[in-house]
């Protein structure tokens, strides 16, 4: 082991009462997690380097392991320590794959489950109703699927209901163009950055880093986004800021099932389209999930109106009955 990797394995070693003070997943033991830590800097000299020049952002980067309840373990493919330029220096940064994301929301029971896909040019791909995942067809073996044209993250709530959120390319390049890895690799002031080595796996964490705001809200869910946005260097802190976006469709849809009267629901959708035509995803959510909330409402007053229909036919009579029946008289 060389003298550096030995100084940064004692400046770990000492942070485990923090650590465990911290941890907020008791299942993560401190020992595998620095055991993770060491191999992943001493794998990579240039990691190993920043390290070195900037010890404080190594503690750092192992505590957040601990507040946000998430493992280095490879296996795993949930977090990385990478070297990354924040603000004016180098620094080694907790990354979190969107891998790790959908695991945590899953751990903390805020979903059951979750998938996030690309889709390209060549695929089949129709949005499903509001509370339906979508159909998403292609050969996963096919060399010509053409090119990325955008990106989904489907989950399934702890109710059962499906909750799908689309992102056409033109809007994640847009987020990547404001990362300060992707204008710091433009400006060739670094060889590389995610965006370059792990485009699709970058693609996929942005989906799904919008996506969580419509999701059950935990803690270290919260934790984890905080952290890619600020400590860990992204440079995404306006990723779930409506003010570019438009307004937040999630409260529009639930004020739209407190309709009553499909009279009401076609007047609150004639009232609130027009917001959301600029963001075409959320646009057909609320499309969706009106048009949903009308069939719903018809399919009950066609169910009460024959419940009446039965209860109003007059009564028959003994006679009559036995008449039906074919009893004799």
């Amino acid at each position: 082991m060389s003298n550096a990797l030995t100084l940064i394995t004692g400046e770990i070693n000492a942070i485990k009462d923090d650590f465990m003070t911290l941890l907020s997943d008791r299942s993560i033991k401190f020992e595998q997690e620095a055991g993770f830590a060491v191999q992943i800097l001493g794998a990579n000299d240039f990691a190993l380097s920043i390290a070195t020049q900037n010890r404080a952002s190594v503690i750092n980067a192992v505590k957040n392991i601990a507040a946000i309840g998430i493992s280095l373990n490879p296996a795993k493919k949930q977090a990385y320590l990478v070297p990354r330029r924040v603000g004016q220096q180098q620094a080694i940064c907790l990354d979190i794959s969107y891998m790790g994301l959908m695991d945590l929301a899953m751990a903390t029971g805020s979903i059951k489950w979750a998938q996030a896909e690309l889709v390209r040019e060549n695929d089949g791909f129709a949005r499903g109703r509001f509370d339906e995942p979508p159909a998403h067809t292609f050969n996963p073996f096919s060399k010509d699927r053409g090119e990325i044209i955008g990106v989904y993250v489907v989950v399934k709530t702890a109710d059962g209901d499906y909750l799908t959120h689309t992102m056409e390319i033109g809007d994640v390049y847009d987020i990547r163009d404001r990362s300060e890895a992707w204008k710091s690799y433009v400006a060739k002031k670094i060889k590389s950055c995610p965006w370059v080595t792990d485009a699709g796996e970058m693609i996929k964490k942005t989906c799904v880093k919008q996506a969580y705001k419509y999701w059950p809200k935990t803690e270290r869910l919260e934790t984890a986004i905080h952290h890619l946005n600020t400590d860990g260097g992204e440079g995404l802190a306006d990723i779930n800021t409506r003010a570019e976006a438009g307004p937040d469709v999630s409260p529009v849809i639930a004020a739209a099932m407190r309709t009553t009267t499909d009279a009401d629901a076609l007047k609150f959708w004639r009232e609130n389209n027009a917001a959301f035509v600029k963001q075409p995803a959320d646009h057909a959510k609320l499309k969706d999930a009106i048009a949903g909330h009308r069939a719903r409402m018809k399919a009950d007053q066609e169910a009460a109106d024959a419940a009446r229909t039965v209860d109003m036919e007059p009564a028959l009579t003994p006679e009559e009955l036995d008449a039906q029946r074919g009893v004799p008289a």
